[in-house]
């Protein structure tokens, strides 16, 4: 048995600990916020449990369903079909499917076929190797072509990375789409998951099966630092104690790495350093009345700042409308120290933008929450950017969301990184 310290809470912080726990091991969980599941997490929104920020279910997510039946939550997993729209010169178009592909407007008739035959190969490759040194931009202009980027694409990439839109990996963007291409129940529905109760009945399932193994949780507790002696760790110091380890697993951001971890190598820190990472402000509305039939609606205009609005409660029946409203956007941006009133007020004011027809006294709730280091920014050939999860620190392990490319950031790979690295610890 070994002397485990995982550092962060979140979904592939808590499977990591948990799968450690079960090897046997002994286990210390450290987490800087007060409650355990970071992105995953739920917050009370005047009575509804919900996640701070938004999560959905693919067919493709088998780590997640694997670890639900060991968890005993195999009956807890809903499907409901949903679809996407596109708003664009004052209306909402329907999108997702090939009837809804012939009747959109604003592209010629070649551009669909063109788009249309880009995502449908794409949804059915096995390896996207081939386009790895190229940026979403040339992959998308060299199948779709350029009036399909300048169209459906340009503002949506503007609007998440700014300055970086054109350095994003083009196997980032394919990925993205064969995942949502590939959960469908007909070639004309698309069809999503949620978790009964939310992600936090996965969240609460993982926590008690930990502590029932033995593992310690310790919540509101910041990590100063990774303690190491000759090249191997001999444990953690955190809310000024310290924690012995054998082994210790990180799956905090990336950026905090070279601060954390000073013992680490200058060419190593310099590989962290370079990793760049998109802030987000979510904002989630509670309102009295439904923007569309859609779950998710891509926003192209531009007298709007958001990329889009997910409107959660028409993927998990809910009460009220939930829709959450994401600004993605370097920390660096005069616009990321506004306060959550102003986010709100003009947010509110592009929902009713999209939907006229939502008053003033539509609006019962928001909240506005906020992540530092939300989006990983994955460039052409991002693998070859990566350190290895095991360090040049004998028993240190670090990987975070940026790790799961050419995935994008969900649960089901969270999971799997995170009992990866557990079962990579040695007794």
């Amino acid at each position: 048995m070994s002397r485990v310290v995982v550092i962060g809470a979140g979904a592939m912080g808590l499977a990591a600990a948990h799968r450690a726990a079960d090897l046997g091991h002994d286990v210390d969980l450290i987490e800087v916020d007060s409650v355990p599941g970071g992105m995953a997490a739920h917050f009370d929104f005047g009575g509804l449990s919900i996640e701070r920020f938004y999560h959905f279910v693919c067919k493709s997510d088998d780590p997640t369903f694997s670890l639900m039946r060991e968890l005993g939550l195999g009956d807890k997993m809903r499907w409901r079909p949903t679809s996407m729209g596109y708003f664009m010169k004052g209306r909402i178009h329907p999108w997702g499917d090939p009837f809804s592909l012939l009747r959109f407007p604003h592209l010629s008739l070649i551009a669909k076929i063109r788009t249309g035959l880009q995502m449908f190969l794409t949804t059915k490759a096995k390896s996207f190797a081939s386009i790895e040194h190229k940026t979403a931009r040339q992959w998308l202009e060299g199948g779709s072509g350029r009036e399909v980027y300048n169209t459906l694409w340009k503002r949506l990439m503007e609007l998440k990375f700014y300055e970086l839109a054109n350095d994003v990996s083009a196997s980032w963007i394919a990925t993205r789409v064969r995942r949502i291409g590939n959960s469908r129940r007909s070639i004309l529905q698309e069809e999503l998951g949620y978790i009964e109760g939310g992600s936090q009945t996965l969240v609460d399932a993982l926590v008690s099966a930990y502590s029932a193994k033995g593992g310690r949780m310790h919540l509101a507790t910041s990590v100063e630092k990774v303690e190491t002696e000759n090249g191997k760790v001999t444990g953690v110091t955190a809310g000024g104690r310290f924690f012995a380890a054998d082994a210790v697993i990180s799956t905090v951001p990336t950026p905090l790495i070279s601060t954390m971890v000073p013992d680490l190598p200058e060419a190593s820190k310099a590989q962290y350093d370079a990793i760049k990472n998109i802030g987000v402000v979510c904002l989630i509305f509670r309102l009295k009345k439904s923007i569309s039939k859609h779950f998710w609606i891509n926003i192209v205009d531009d007298q709007i700042e958001i990329p889009g609005v997910i409107e959660f409660s028409n993927l998990r029946p809910i009460d009220d409308t939930v829709v959450y409203v994401p600004y993605y956007m370097p920390v660096t941006k005069p616009k990321w120290q506004w306060s959550d009133q102003q986010f709100i007020d003009e947010a509110f004011g592009y929902i009713r933008k999209v939907n006229p027809q939502i008053t003033e006294s539509d609006l019962i709730d928001a909240k506005v929450g906020r992540l530092k280091y939300a989006q990983p920014v994955c460039e052409p050939d991002f693998l070859e950017m990566l350190p290895p999860i095991q360090t040049p620190i004998e028993g240190l392990q670090i990987a975070d969301t940026c790790y799961y490319y050419p995935e994008d950031r969900g649960i089901a790979e969270s999971v799997r990184y995170g009992r990866m690295m557990a079962e990579t610890v040695v007794a």
